[in-house]
């Protein structure tokens, strides 16, 4: 399978991937290498792991970065109210074994263990990496260089089968050059036009032709102004959605149904008032 290939997958599977992205794609399966996608909030960046593991019909397993996450919530811990209710079961029948306390059936797999201990390789999502502190950053290299985990109490448990690792920042801090030189990279960007309409008709092949074109020339105009937060795919999607199930096939009919749907679309006061209906009859009247 070549990276044209799987882009054509990857579009039916309701993707639309540019050429360098199916390519980073691509090596990232053919050598086993993690991958780093970089790009602004709302581009697209997690649905890409989502629709790759639908294209190679295999489990996505997920880990959401944050501010103090450590390796309890990303690795393992151990299950204490179950290893409590043991001694107590234990002392009721005259002795405990403490070595049974620390065995695999008390251990709670977080999304690292899960991800190494399946059969068959899934797609580990490791979202919004930024978002973690360097420790955890310095941490998490171990795990890609080696696919293994120590566990002090039970040894070293090595990858049944490598998983196909998905990292995402959208540029919280910079990557340390480690990371980096560990993985492939590529940068996501929004979408250009003929892309986005691309997009739209792959999620939506029923909505009428003139308000898709409508509708992607609309955001690709809010883009380009100076917003607090810009509008993602997925704000577009709900937009898209809001109008046709609202009956608009022609934004330039529904002014008002039009202003009222942008609550899906632009998600500060500032926005909104960046926006008012002369605005948007003007952005409408340029494309439709």
């Amino acid at each position: 399978m070549d990276h044209l290939t799987l882009q054509s997958d990857l579009k039916r599977a309701g993707y639309v991937a540019g050429v360098r992205l199916s390519m980073a794609l691509h090596l990232a399966i053919r050598l086993g290498r993690p991958l780093l996608l970089e790009g602004p909030a709302g581009v697209g960046k997690t649905e890409i792991a989502k629709a790759l593991a639908d294209h190679l019909d295999t489990r996505l397993i997920r880990l959401q970065c944050y501010e103090g996450l450590d390796a309890s919530h990303a690795i393992y811990e151990w299950n204490y109210q179950r290893q409590l209710l043991a001694i107590r079961a234990a002392e009721a029948s005259g002795g405990t074994d403490e070595t049974e306390l620390f065995s695999e059936r008390f251990l709670l797999k977080r999304p690292l263990l899960e991800a190494i201990g399946q059969e068959i390789p899934p797609v580990l999502l490791i979202d919004e990496i930024d978002r973690a502190d360097e420790e955890f950053e310095a941490y998490l290299l171990e795990i890609l260089s080696d696919f293994q985990i120590t566990i002090p109490e039970l040894g070293t448990v090595k990858a049944k089968a490598r998983p196909l690792v998905i990292l995402t920042a959208n540029g919280t801090r910079d990557l340390s050059d480690a990371l980096r030189r560990r993985c492939l990279y590529s940068f996501v960007d929004y979408p250009d036009r003929e892309t986005e309409l691309a997009i739209l008709n792959a999620r939506m092949p029923d909505l009428e032709a003139k308000l898709a074109r409508q509708i992607v020339g609309v955001v690709q105009a809010i883009r380009r102004e100076e917003l607090e937060k810009t509008p993602g795919i997925a704000e577009m999607l709900d937009w898209a959605a809001a109008l046709s199930g609202l009956g608009v096939n022609d934004m330039a009919q529904a002014p008002e149904t039009v202003q009222a749907t942008l609550v899906c679309l632009l998600k500060t006061a500032a926005d909104r008032d960046a926006a008012p209906r002369e605005v948007m009859d003007r952005l409408i009247g340029k494309v439709a």
